[in-house]
């Protein structure tokens, strides 16, 4: 299904840019499409596309050399997460940290005030007035948020797969009954 818009493995395997993996590029788990592989990498690209803001596509990579997830679905998967929803997923795991840990939450926060002290730290008591206050919640709910998404996304993609192949092989029953009806010589044939 997806193999026709991924690059081959032969191309991969052979770019300069990876070279420096060595035989480990060379797992046919890290290309191949397969139930368990597929969903091994969308857990990742979902987990470190919610969990980090930034390098999440290389940290999915990683994550999928290590434990033998589909490479290429990883990467693609992290794309959960993209400027266009940063701002509401950090201010949906504030808000559900906040709940988690019971820290009091502002009523009027909003998307932009979670994000603004990542910006603006700059020095150390900055950094740990931010964890104390606003950057504790926030950590907790990205935890839940892309662990419970990763284990989500993990069977999510299981049960798409038994889902995709149950229904070629209903498929696949229904045309060979079809045609064993309409051959001559067949009790429903003429």
């Amino acid at each position: 299904m997806f193999e026709r818009l991924l690059p081959t493995r032969e191309t991969i395997t052979q770019s300069r840019l990876l070279s420096w993996l060595g035989p480990r590029v060379h797992d046919p788990l890290l290309w191949h499409v397969n139930r368990r592989s597929v969903a091994r990498g969308v857990a990742m690209g979902v987990f470190f596309g919610l969990m980090i803001p930034i390098a999440q596509i290389p940290a999915a990579a990683f994550a999928s050399l290590m434990l033998r997830g589909n490479l290429l679905i990883a990467a693609i998967s992290t794309l959960v997460s993209n400027p266009l929803t940063y701002g509401p997923i950090y201010y949906f795991a504030y808000r559900l940290g906040a709940g988690v840990i019971g820290a009091r939450t502002p009523v009027d926060l909003t998307a932009e005030d979670v994000e603004r002290p990542i910006r603006m730290i700059d020095s150390l008591a900055q950094a740990w007035t931010w964890v104390t206050g606003i950057g504790q919640p926030l950590l907790v709910g990205m935890i839940i948020m892309a662990a419970t998404g990763a284990v989500i996304a993990y069977w999510g993609a299981q049960l798409f797969w038994r889902i995709k192949v149950s229904s070629k092989w209903r498929r696949h029953r229904r045309q060979r009954s079809l045609r064993a009806a309409a051959r001559p010589g067949t009790i429903g044939g003429a």
